[in-house]
């Protein structure tokens, strides 16, 4: 007999070739989300009704969706993220978990990087000026020598760490669960507290999950210890990031300026104060949009699936 799975994130049709190959061993049926949105609530809870398995995004996985869903026995997690998905409920339920660990790590790594070059030269602000006509040139600032703070040394957090080595910049990271003393030498990584890091960072980027602890975990207390000359950087998950503190510090020039590719709600409604300042930049939660993440993704997170549902 057939079992039924779901697949929300938009992007992995884009490597449905490789999907195909591995689904093809076994006995599926495939159900796909064709709205070309994040699915909502109401919808996760209609299409859950019926299915084994799914392989899933951002779309919300809540109590509520999980206890509707009464045939599911697997849920293959497309990234790293589960502060979508009601842990303690599918544990309960006897739902396996499983994400596509490592498979977007350097993607995300590189936009990081992209964005301390972008919000420190005003790349974004120099191109849109020259469109319209203007030659206005922004002093900017050079990486090198300057100290950059990682909140979150995982995966994410330390490839971070090795590629602004290569761009000569000091490096400090705080993260509660890393005791690896003799890994953060050899990658000549100062391990700090977070309020040392905020206090001497010239860019602190953030790469933790969302949880109780971590939600606005930089608030306007935490903007308030950042030099004037600081740079704010967020790949990770938007509610970090307390939006209505961070657009006070920006517009008092508290800090010099914020990149983030992730919002509180997303996408951002467009009288998001935020979106007005040119010293804030921001991309559509692109970090892990690269081919070859995609690519890497696909196959984790469909290989994670069939092997929980036919294990």
């Amino acid at each position: 007999m057939k079992k039924r799975i779901l697949i929300t994130p938009k992007s992995f049709f884009r490597a449905r070739d490789k999907a195909e190959e591995i689904f093809s061993k076994y006995p599926l049926e495939v159900v796909e989300n064709n709205t070309g949105k994040t699915l909502t609530k109401g919808q996760m809870i209609e299409l859950c009704e019926d299915i084994d398995g799914i392989i899933v995004g951002i779309d919300p996985m809540d109590e509520e969706v999980l206890r509707n869903a009464s045939k599911l026995k697997a849920i293959s997690k497309y990234g790293v993220g589960l502060d979508n998905i009601d842990l303690k409920v599918a544990k309960e339920l006897g739902i396996k978990i499983c994400i596509a660990e490592g498979t977007n790590t350097r993607s995300v790594a590189e936009l990081t990087i992209g964005l301390f070059f972008t919000i420190s030269r005003s790349i974004a602000k120099a191109t849109y000026d020259v469109k319209d006509g203007r030659w206005d040139r922004t002093l900017g600032v050079e990486l090198l020598g300057k100290t950059v703070g990682i909140i979150g040394f995982g995966a994410i957090g330390r490839e971070v760490a090795k590629m602004s080595a290569g761009l000569s910049m000091n490096i400090m990271a705080y993260d509660p669960y890393f005791n690896d003393v003799r890994l953060a030498q050899s990658m000549k990584v100062e391990m700090a507290d977070i309020m040392e890091i905020l206090e001497k960072a010239d860019f602190v980027t953030l790469h933790l999950p969302l949880n109780e602890e971590t939600n606005k975990i930089i608030n306007s207390e935490a903007l308030s210890k950042m030099k004037q000359t600081a740079f704010l950087i967020n790949t990770s998950r938007g509610e970090l990031v307390d939006e209505d503190a961070l657009y006070d510090a920006l517009v008092k020039g508290a800090i010099a300026g914020a990149a983030q590719d992730v919002f509180s709600q997303e996408p951002p409604n467009k009288d998001n104060k935020l979106l007005s300042l040119d010293n804030f930049i921001l991309t559509p939660h692109i970090g892990a949009y690269t081919k070859e993440s995609t690519e890497r993704m696909v196959v984790s997170s469909a290989k994670n699936l069939v092997e929980m549902l036919f294990d």
